[in-house]
């Protein structure tokens, strides 16, 4: 194989309004590698995978693959056939192998014919033996199964029209990954995967022998399966030869060298690099040091003294020490039990990490919990001093035609933030929107950018007790850094669905997790610590990720 099976010569690109989002890169990837793209949101990364893709060709400068070079692209909006049911269009991906094994049942049955060309017939098995034998996994079927389980897919009869927008990427993927490409370009695969699956989909990539080049702010894998971090900051591809975990060094003493403006990102990166090198048991939240500190943390000393944090969560009232308790709750959606019989306690000043499949009931344990829904069976308790905050996925009650200043304070110039009041541009920053960024319209913002402002507008009332729902998605590793410090601080209780290992295992003090079967498991300690609890309970082969059951409802 040639020395490089890709090449970037000083490769530029213009976005309007006349913006150069990328500059003069210039990069030669090596056959094999697996390189994770970073950089803030709006760096580029995106356009970046596009050109090496060959989608969008309108760019200064040569990106050119080796002759002959199959790739294979995962947009974040994949295009897939209505018409076409789940299975039939993960199975394009393993076409040649389907052939082959078509052809290959043909030729045994022409063995038995009574004027048989042995000869022929044994050099056309050859040849189709061939193309099966570089199949490895196993059969065509059972690596279908093996994938499809892994990633969670739909029933194989469900048409792709009626899927949501997670179930076709996670098809799309599917049918990629089977394909195997010489080289794969993959934008945000982690998006709507549970951790487990994404666990699996490291593990593949690792052993996958060809070059794998993934957007992705997943720091375990980032960590665990990229031997190279290809930076994009402020317009340049910078590589990095190494995991996450060694670019965070680098990086630190890169920004060490740069102007005083960069403070607050280093001393985020330092706190993440404490983290990184803790032994596990000093990694576990400290969760009664934070409700002790509650005075200092919500004072308005502490407030003005932390404003160089890029998030920062305003807390209610004092928790006491009754949150919330559940009494064998049970619950049903359709003639799906997703709840059996939950008992758990949420102690004050816990932060629940909660997992699990799409269509477990995450989110409907959170509308449970807001009055939205009911139980079936059992209660809920809530403690006297609780007031909750809910940060759902919807982001779609947004403005567009707002700006940031606008959505958040009304015009204002001041805001009743929790107990205090605050100027308003003061409480816009905390969230990362300094300046001009204040003045964007909302209907230009990134994903990641929507979401802060999300989470910016839904904290204003302050509570004492935040329901997440994803609040990771879209947002890039800076700003999940900042999330993560800000949850660390927040002087309350927080219950957090995600799919990111990495967030759960530096912040979560418990987990709770749907394990399927309309089980759901409450655990003290943080995600490593369950997973391991989880193969000790159910065995290696349990722990595989699979596509999700029910238990039937009994009436």
């Amino acid at each position: 194989m040639a020395q490089y099976v890709f090449t970037m010569n000083r490769v530029g690109k213009i976005v309007p309004p006349k913006r150069q989002i990328l500059k003069d890169i210039s990069l030669s990837f090596f056959p094999g590698a697996k390189i994770g793209l970073l950089g803030l949101n709006g760096s580029g990364k995106s356009t970046l995978i596009r050109i090496m893709a060959g989608v969008d060709k309108d760019i200064e400068g040569e990106a050119t693959p080796m002759p002959n070079l199959n790739i294979g692209y995962l947009p974040q909006e994949p295009q897939l056939d209505p018409q076409q049911t789940v299975r039939q269009a993960v199975e394009e991906g393993l076409g040649d192998v389907f052939q082959a094994q078509k052809k290959l049942d043909e030729i045994y049955a022409a063995y038995a014919e009574p004027d048989a060309d042995f000869d022929a017939l044994a050099a056309e098995q050859a040849k189709y033996e061939a193309i099966l034998s570089t199949s490895d996994g196993g059969s065509p079927e059972q690596q279908l199964e093996v994938a499809a389980d892994a990633l969670r897919l739909p029933a194989w009869d469900a048409k792709i029209e009626h899927l949501s927008g997670g179930e076709k990427r996670r098809v799309a993927l599917c049918k990629l990954l089977l394909q195997k490409p010489d080289m794969l370009l993959l934008d945000e695969p982690t998006n709507h995967l549970d951790a487990e699956s994404v666990e699996w989909l490291e593990q593949f990539l690792t052993r996958y022998p060809g070059t794998v080049v993934a957007v992705t702010h997943d720091r375990y894998f980032l960590d665990n399966a990229a031997e190279w971090i290809l930076e994009l900051d402020r317009g340049h591809g910078i590589p990095w030869k190494g995991n996450y975990s060694s670019w965070l060094d680098q990086k630190e003493d890169r920004l060490k060298q740069e102007e005083a403006s960069e403070s607050a990102r280093q001393k985020a990166i330092k706190k993440e690099l404490e983290w990184v090198r803790q032994n596990p048991k000093g990694r576990q939240a400290k969760s009664k040091a934070r409700i002790a500190r509650f005075e200092e943390l919500n004072s308005q000393e502490y407030q003005k003294r932390n404003e160089t944090q890029e998030i920062f969560i305003p807390v209610g009232d004092r928790l006491g020490n009754e949150v919330i308790e559940f009494k064998n709750v049970s619950k049903a959606y359709g003639d799906r039990l997703l709840i059996d019989n939950l008992s758990m306690k949420i102690p004050a000043g816990a932060i629940v990490g909660i997992i699990g499949p799409n269509g477990a009931g995450k989110s409907t344990l959170f509308r449970m919990l807001t009055g939205k829904e009911q139980p079936d069976s059992g209660e809920i308790v809530k403690g006297p001093t609780v007031k909750l905050a809910y940060v759902d996925q919807s982001r779609d009650a947004l403005a567009a035609d707002k700006t940031v200043f606008e959505e958040i304070s009304g015009g204002a110039d001041v805001l009743t933030v929790g107990k205090y009041e605050t100027p308003s541009r003061a409480y816009i920053g905390r969230f990362n929107f300094k300046g001009g960024d204040q003045q964007k319209l909302v209907g230009n913002l990134s994903g990641g950018e929507r979401g802060r402002l999300h989470l910016a507008k839904t904290l204003i009332a302050g509570g004492n007790m935040l329901l997440l729902d994803e609040p990771s998605n879209d947002l890039d590793v800076e700003t999940l850094r900042a999330l993560e410090d800000a949850l660390l601080e927040f002087a309350g209780s927080v219950m957090v669905i995600s799919h990111d290992r990495w967030f759960l295992d530096r912040i979560a003090t418990h987990i709770l997790a749907f394990e399927g079967d309309s089980h759901v498991e409450f655990f003290d300690g943080n995600y490593q610590e369950y997973e391991a609890d989880k193969r000790t309970r159910l065995g290696e082969e349990a722990a595989k990720p699979k596509r999700l059951r029910y238990k039937p409802i009994t009436r």
